[in-house]
């Protein structure tokens, strides 16, 4: 992996073997960024899609191998009251099944890079999103 950044905004190109959601937060940790949005393309090899199942609490994840084509990837990092970061994903893949062409999406837990992955990284300016747990859903969300 290796990332430049122009203005506010971080360039992020990832190889082959490299885990996408793992790096931006390496990025992030690095950086001292406390909250961004993010978005990309690339290749994959593999990818962990989930769909929160909201009456038990929890995520279902499905695996899927072969030679995906990233072609929907973004999401946002925040901190909760401990500084602790949490990453939100959702992607879409494309890829072939025999004949057919085929897509699959969802909240994105990780995906590997089969070629390259390009992502771009925009922290927040002027102060940033926090994160807390919701009861009620099981689940976290932005706090304003």
């Amino acid at each position: 992996m290796e990332y430049r950044k122009f203005g506010d905004t971080y360039y992020i190109r990832m190889d082959r073997g490299d885990k996408v959601v793992s790096a931006i937060r390496e990025v992030c940790l690095s950086e001292g960024i406390k909250s961004a949005i993010y978005s990309g393309i690339g290749g994959c090899s593999s990818a962990q899609i989930q769909t929160f199942i909201p009456e038990k609490g929890e995520f279902e994840t499905e695996e899927i191998q072969g030679m995906l084509e990233l072609v929907s990837f973004m999401g946002n990092v925040v901190t909760d009251s401990e500084g602790k970061l949490h990453q939100h994903t959702h992607a879409m893949f494309a890829y072939k099944d025999g004949d057919a062409h085929k897509n699959i999406g969802g909240h994105l837990k990780e995906t590997t890079v089969l070629y390259t992955a390009e992502i771009e990284l925009r922290p927040t300016i002027g102060g940033h999103i926090g994160w807390k747990y919701n009861e009620e859903t099981g689940t976290g969300f932005w706090e304003l």
